[in-house]
């Protein structure tokens, strides 16, 4: 069985820089055996951001893989923060916003862009958790995905 870091090796993809907060709050707390992790948006191998709104300057397919690399933001922080994804037992909940045009309705199929990533790295049963995906008529800078999500760690970490 491999890991989570020998699955994502894998896939060939590379992790954008972990961002710095932009406002006053935490990027990731843990507590007890849980990590959350706040709103991420797509940040490039560059530092910066894929912009633009799902309907109008982005297709549903440029929106899928901005939910992608919004998941390779978040296991970026992962990382920096836990020092390696093999800590992290299962995801336990996702969720999804997107940035489209009110007569845009395929917000699940963007966000599964995370999701399979996910899915990818620690595998269906343990990549896979609760998840919401929903539409917004804006977001942060014109961004066209912010994920939040939950995870569970194999073993709890203190904090003091």
């Amino acid at each position: 069985m491999s890991t989570a870091t020998e699955n994502f090796k894998a896939l060939g993809l590379n992790l954008p820089p972990a961002p710095k907060p932009l406002g006053v709050y935490k990027p990731f707390l843990v507590d007890g055996r849980h990590v959350y992790v706040s709103g991420h948006g797509p940040v490039q191998d560059d530092k910066s951001l894929i912009i633009g709104r799902i309907g109008e300057e982005l297709d549903i397919e440029q929106g899928k893989l901005a939910a992608r690399q919004v998941g390779l933001t978040i296991l970026s922080t992962l990382v920096a923060n836990l020092g390696s994804l093999d800590k992290i037992k299962r995801v336990v909940k996702v969720l999804g916003m997107v940035n489209a045009t009110p007569d845009f309705g395929r917000h699940p199929y963007v966000i599964n862009g995370c999701s399979e990533l996910f899915a990818q790295v620690w595998g269906e049963d343990n990549g896979i958790g609760v998840r919401s995906a929903v539409g917004m008529g804006t977001l942060p800078d014109n961004i066209p995905v912010e994920i939040e999500a939950l995870f569970e760690l194999f073993e709890p970490i203190n904090n003091e």
